[in-house]
């Protein structure tokens, strides 16, 4: 049983379709923990990964923030403890909450969870002006904490001075670009999933 943490670089990055290419490559469940704001995620995994198990969030938010103010916004407080992987024999593919610094509560981050997943973590950069800086920042606070990373995947039009650079510093393993879609279909998914067969294994 393989599973995956996707985490990013910052918010809107990617991670969803990055998830739900996994999903389909691997034929594995979706979890995804912490859910703020509509619609959610798991939506949208249903809809590109058809007949995929999708597991309910530990804690689900109707404000579209920072999961800690999603929390008190409904005088809620999270709770680490409370967040349990999923009881599932199948592959898993576990989507984090923005960025990796993103504030659970006024202790701790999204990141912190790793350890409880037991998971390597699939990072998605989308690349824009000042990515090669928010990518590296993170490479250092993965590689400071010791967290295993499966590779990073590139979301948007192809930059190869950005992903070079990238690629130099952290040793990471590219696994996927994604090019700019007008919309994501669930064919789409299908042609990144059978690429990313080819690189893990």
């Amino acid at each position: 049983m393989k599973r995956y943490f996707v985490t990013a670089i910052g918010t809107d990055s990617g991670k969803t379709v990055a998830s739900a290419i996994l999903c389909k490559a691997l034929g594995a469940d979706y979890w995804k923990p912490i859910q703020s704001g509509a619609p959610a995620d798991a939506d949208t995994v249903r809809e590109l990964c058809p007949g995929v198990v999708v597991h309910p969030e530990a804690y689900r938010f109707s404000l579209p923030a920072s999961p800690h103010a999603a929390a008190r916004a409904e005088g809620k407080t999270i709770d680490p403890d409370a967040i349990r992987v999923p009881d599932t024999s199948n592959n898993l593919v576990i989507e984090g909450a923005g960025g990796c610094l993103v504030p659970l509560n006024d202790t701790h981050f999204i990141i912190d969870l790793q350890p409880r997943f037991e998971a390597p973590i699939v990072l998605v950069a989308n690349l824009y002006l000042g990515s090669i800086n928010h990518t590296l920042l993170t490479w250092r606070l993965l590689l400071e904490r010791g967290y295993p990373v499966a590779g990073i995947i590139f979301n948007g039009p192809a930059n190869p001075e950005s992903e070079k650079i990238i690629l130099h510093h952290t040793g990471y393993k590219k696994l996927l670009q994604l090019e700019s879609h007008s919309s994501i279909t669930p064919a789409i998914i299908d042609h990144y999933a059978q690429k990313l067969r080819e690189q893990l294994g």
